[in-house]
């Protein structure tokens, strides 16, 4: 099945080139960078990649977390749909492969003009967010409770 953002891709009006461009990437290549800005979003369009976060541990050490690996058909980066934003993680590839780069500011002015498509859009970036929130509940819950097992704090509840 085609993805909503694919049939926006092949609408004459958002035109390649100037709207969106297709970008090969090679394995360990770093795709975005945690906290810089960035103005677009991408879909993935081959390969895999990873996104990672960095985590501060005690004396100021640095750790490079690996959130989730992203598969074909893959939206990332969709925070900075309407505005520069600071990337909130960084994407590195683990293959090689091919992601779709898309322009928020006028992917924004496009889905204003056309609602239908804008409508369904969101519909589809909403069901992503809530998948990606219930995983990251689930995460947490996990580290919590490997948490009071490891500090035994099991014995003061």
């Amino acid at each position: 099945m085609k993805s909503i953002l694919h049939e926006i891709l092949e609408n004459p009006q958002f035109e390649e080139g100037v709207a969106w461009k297709q970008r090969d990437f090679k394995a360990n290549e770093e795709i975005v960078k945690q906290g810089e800005l960035g103005e677009t979003l991408f879909v993935l369009e081959e390969g895999v990649l990873r996104v990672t976060g960095n985590v501060e541990l005690e004396d100021k050490k640095n750790m490079q977390t690996g959130i989730c690996d992203l598969e074909k058909g893959s939206i990332f980066g969709e925070t900075c749909l309407y505005e520069s934003s600071p990337r909130m993680a960084t994407v590195v590839a683990v293959t090689g492969g091919r992601v779709i780069e898309v322009d928020g500011f006028r992917l924004s002015i496009f889905l204003d003009a056309h609602p239908v498509l804008g409508y369904l859009f969101y519909k589809y970036l909403f069901e992503i967010s809530v998948t990606r929130l219930n995983k990251a509940n689930q995460r947490v819950e996990n580290l919590m409770a490997w948490g009071l097992k490891v500090h035994d704090i099991e014995k003061y509840l």
